[in-house]
């Protein structure tokens, strides 16, 4: 391969999404193309059909992880369909494969991405996702944005000085 990799962006969210959540997914997606960066996600529908076909009609590459073992299982917007046959241990992948994450809404699913990405030191954006607490009292994690343009620029940036050749991640700013 020549020159540098592109940056992965993972855009998580639930699979039955308000249209408020696949309009907003559509729009992150298709400013991930816009900008050169891949997409991955677990492949389905919801966020993730949204996210894909906006990433899609931009001329972006898509890369859906499937929990299951067939390939034709995932949705339209698809470029790259990976059968994992992991069920919702995919999650680790999708999380795993990006420089950082967007979250759209969201179900539990979402959470445990939202975990696995964090625990990894992975930069989560949020837009209307979940907020995470201990014992009641706010800790940093998902950094909260009002919308997909500044989702996906925050995005881009954290995961541009996010150590992609195995350094440690940055800070993430706090909310």
């Amino acid at each position: 391969m020549t020159g540098p990799r592109p940056l992965v962006i993972a855009v998580i969210g639930a699979a039955r999404a308000t249209a408020a959540e696949m309009a907003a997914a559509e729009e992150v997606g298709r400013l991930i193309a816009g900008a050169g960066a891949v997409l991955v996600c677990g492949g389905l529908g919801g966020v993730m059909a949204a996210a894909c076909h906006g990433a899609q009609g931009a001329g972006g590459t898509t890369v859906g992880i499937l929990p299951g073992n067939d390939r034709a299982a995932a949705n339209d917007f698809v470029g790259i369909a990976v059968a994992t046959g992991m069920g919702e241990a995919r999650n680790a992948v999708v999380v795993g494969s990006a420089d950082a994450v967007v979250a759209v809404g969201g179900e539990f699913g979402t959470l445990s991405e939202i975990a696995l990405a964090l625990k990894a030191g992975t930069p989560v954006i949020g837009i209307g996702t979940w907020e995470l607490a201990r014992g009641g009292v706010a800790v940093d994690g998902v950094v909260a944005v009002a919308g997909p343009g500044e989702a996906v620029a925050l995005a881009l940036e954290l995961a541009a000085t996010a150590g992609r050749s195995g350094g440690s991640r940055p800070s993430r700013p706090t909310p």
